[in-house]
């Protein structure tokens, strides 16, 4: 899915180092000043990452924020929304593609890392009108993380417990310019500026990639359909219930409800998932 919109990214705060400087009195040898820089103090302990509790009720915001229903005790917005007093807060960031009204962005600031094919031109995830994200190097890798690491930070700065980098599975539609190691190896880089930040993060989708989740270090998953294509129980198994799954069609719901039981916290939302209120509306939990 596709969040609704993506800015530069953000400045990250700079530690200053403070100086002290002493006097001392040297006989025979008048008044000597000695300036030199302080003892360094402890580092400080890393922010402690706090996953989701297992079905915990969810909703689903990325098109739009409103107030959750009544019994909602998680929710996952885009980055530029306000998280949730008193609920568990998950931060959407489109990490491995790009928003459409961002392409310019990306044209004009990072042209290289947008994916190309043997024509210069940006390969598209055209069900999203999206343009693919270049993992293929370590360069690559380094600079995007640079990148979204700024908007994970801001996720942390505004108050969420947790981010959902989506679009994992990008490499199914780069038109095998890309591999799943490459995308792994992005995706861990951007699970380690999470978890500096103090950060949880969840795999979103690609069930292929399962295998490599603690490689990687995701705490938790976002799932959509998994009830459609029948991956929900693995997900289940893999995360210990710590999963939210969103369905977008009726039968898919109760198939995910029924796959997983009281385990793990389905929702079904309309396909465009549309603040309450708008034409098309749907929200339902198991």
């Amino acid at each position: 899915m596709s969040q609704p919109t993506v800015r530069p990214p953000l400045r990250r705060k700079r530690v200053l180092t403070v100086l002290a400087c002493g006097f001392a009195v040297v006989a025979g040898a008048g008044l000597l000043v000695s300036c030199g820089a302080a003892t360094d103090s402890a580092p400080e302990a890393a922010p402690e990452v706090v996953p989701p509790t297992a079905n915990a009720t969810f909703d689903y915001q990325i098109g739009g924020p409103y107030t959750p229903p009544s019994g909602v005790e998680a929710v996952s917005r885009d980055r530029g929304a306000r998280p949730v007093e008193g609920l568990y807060n998950v931060c959407y960031v489109n990490a491995f593609q790009a928003q459409p009204d961002a392409l310019g962005w990306w044209e004009k600031s990072h042209p290289d890392l947008l994916l190309r094919d043997a024509d210069g031109e940006p390969v598209d995830d055209e069900a999203w009108g999206e343009a693919v994200l270049d993992t293929s190097t370590a360069g690559k890798r380094t600079r995007l993380a640079k990148i979204v690491g700024d908007w994970i930070d801001g996720c942390a700065a505004s108050g969420f417990q947790a981010v959902e980098p989506d679009n994992l599975d990008s490499y199914e539609r780069s038109d095998g310019l890309l591999t799943p190691a490459d995308n792994t190896a992005f995706a861990k880089l951007l699970a380690d500026r999470a978890h500096a930040a103090g950060l949880a993060i969840g795999q979103k989708n690609s069930a292929d990639l399962l295998g490599r989740r603690k490689e990687i270090g995701f705490d938790f998953a976002v799932v959509e359909e998994c009830g459609r294509y029948d991956e929900c129980a693995g997900y289940a198994s893999a995360y210990e219930g710590r999963v939210f799954v969103v369905e977008y069609t009726a039968g898919a719901f109760e198939e995910a409800c029924s796959s997983v039981g009281e385990g793990v916290s389905v929702v079904r939302r309309d396909l465009d998932v549309v603040p309450e209120g708008r034409p098309g509306y749907v929200f339902r939990t198991c």
